[in-house]
């Protein structure tokens, strides 16, 4: 099993339940600058999402507040909104309005996995890191002091330019591969819950073809409370190029025949 692959990770969606923080957070900082006219629902919220291009949530925000009041007959360029405003609202909600002390939406998350599954992969002999649109301190909160995870290779926000543009993640990849002296060109496995996450997979493939590049998908809790939504969701991250669809990240181990196959089938795709 020894240098198998490398597994990726996005984080929100992924490894902790953002549908009632980061996404609550989105609803109301656009109901704030529509004053009050239109709070987008989890269903909008997505739809602009599987466009692959919207990945920062303070982007995403502004652009559900200009197409609300564009169709309201305003052009764009006339609507008085202030980005630097939108995203301090934002944090006070995602953060709270206490910077050293957090109590906004963050702190209610729920994690979508264990610990014992990261430490059962590096038994297996996998390699793993992430990559995230979320900035690096609220990425360390739930890796870090929510998980226990010790020094995790992560690009954040801060360090690469958005997806689906690959250099994050690739900048994962060259990281482990530095951490651990690993040989050239290991398959890459990248978990994401979005479009524009597989979109980044199909960019990497491009810039680097020598090497297999696997897209997973993996659907976020607030779509699994409704079969029609789940099977939407599902044909958009399929339609995008994931490889397999999975309900959890934890179903992708390793220590079960069934997920030792599936690894197998994903290791030995090409393209």
């Amino acid at each position: 099993m020894m240098n198998k692959a490398i597994l990726v990770f996005d984080v929100d969606g992924v490894i902790r339940d953002v549908g009632r923080s980061y996404r609550r957070a989105i609803a109301d900082t656009v109901k704030h600058f529509t004053w009050g006219a239109f709070c987008p629902t989890l269903v909008d919220i997505d739809e602009l999402k599987s466009e692959g291009v919207w990945n920062n949530d303070w982007e995403a925000s502004q652009e559900l507040v200009y197409r609300y009041f564009e169709g309201q007959g305003k052009k764009r360029e006339d609507i008085d909104l202030d980005y630097q405003k939108l995203v301090a609202f934002f944090q006070a909600r995602y953060r709270g309005v206490d910077e050293n002390n957090w109590n906004g939406y963050i702190c209610s998350e729920p994690l979508l996995i264990s610990s014992s599954y990261f430490e059962g992969l590096t038994e297996a002999g996998l390699f793993w890191g992430f990559f995230s649109g979320a900035m690096r301190p609220e990425i360390a909160y739930v890796l870090e002091r929510k998980l226990g995870l010790s020094s995790p290779v992560v690009v954040g926000m801060e360090d690469a330019p958005g997806k689906p543009d690959p250099t994050g993640l690739l900048a994962v990849v060259e990281e482990l591969e530095k951490r651990h002296g690993l040989p050239e060109n290991l398959p890459v496995i990248y978990a994401g819950d979005t479009v524009g996450d597989l979109y980044t997979v199909q960019n990497a493939r491009q810039q680097r073809p020598l090497r297999t590049w696997v897209g997973v998908g993996v659907l976020p809790p607030h779509v699994q409370e409704n079969d029609e939504r789940q099977y939407v969701y599902l044909g958009k991250l399929l339609e995008a190029g994931a490889k397999v669809v999975l309900n959890s990240i934890e179903e992708l181990s390793i220590g079960a025949t069934d997920n030792e196959k599936l690894f197998d089938v994903l290791l030995h795709q090409k393209g």
